[in-house]
Order: C-alpha cells, then structure tokens, then sequence
C-alpha cells in the first residue's frame, strides 16, 4: 500500500556532493519516520540517516555526521538525503526507508522499502 521510489544517484568524484530525493506514494498516511540506509558491495546494509514526521528529531550515523544532511517535505512526501565531502566508502546502494511509527529512528526504520539507488564515488 505504500511504495518509495529513490532518484538522484549516480556517478560522482571524490569530495564532490549529490542530493538524494525519495517520493512515498500510495497510502502515504501510514508514512511516519523516513530515512536512509545503504549498502556497498560485500557488506552488511548499514543505516545512515533518518528523521521523524514533523522533522524535529534527526540521526545520522558516525560515518557521515558533519557531512550528509537529511531533511523532508511532507506536502511532497518526500525525504532528501544531501550528500557532501563525498569519499570512496560512501559507494553504495542507498535504500529509502519509512517507518508507521512517526519516530524515524535505527531501530524503528524498516516498514517500507525502496528500491534504491546507486550512488558511485571516484576518485
């Protein structure tokens, strides 16, 4: 009943920025929390960053504090993930994930899915 749909990866040189976007469409009132997690090649999925419905609380993961931002719009029921300082290990498939509960965070993060999208650093 609810689909999420990322955009915006793609190929980028290190230290460089993208802006992921991912649009829920569906029964978008059962969209509480949004976030992101990502996976590289070979490696576990991990979470990166995640915010609750009214955008008050925010987490990121130690590995991209200070440089990733995540934001939303509600109006759009879109959640943004902006990307700078980018590095090699932040080669990934970043998945849009949402959540019923409204709070956003690691632990409640995995009631909707996206397909993801890949996001490439070189150097």
């Amino acid at each position: 009943q609810v689909q999420l749909v990322e955009s915006g990866g793609g190929l980028v040189q290190a230290g460089g920025s993208l802006r992921l976007s991912c649009a829920a469409s569906g029964r978008t009132q059962s969209v509480g929390g949004m976030g992101w997690f990502r996976q590289a090649p070979g490696k576990e999925r991990e979470f990166v960053a995640g915010i609750s419905w009214n955008g008050i609380n925010v987490y990121y993961s130690e590995s991209v504090k200070g440089r990733f931002t995540i934001s939303r719009d509600n109006a759009k029921s879109t959640v943004y993930l902006q990307l700078n300082s980018l590095k090699l290990e932040d080669t990934a498939v970043y998945y849009c994930v949402a959540d019923r509960t409204g709070w956003g965070t690691p632990q409640t993060l995995h009631d909707y899915w996206g397909q993801g999208t890949q996001v490439t650093v070189s150097s």
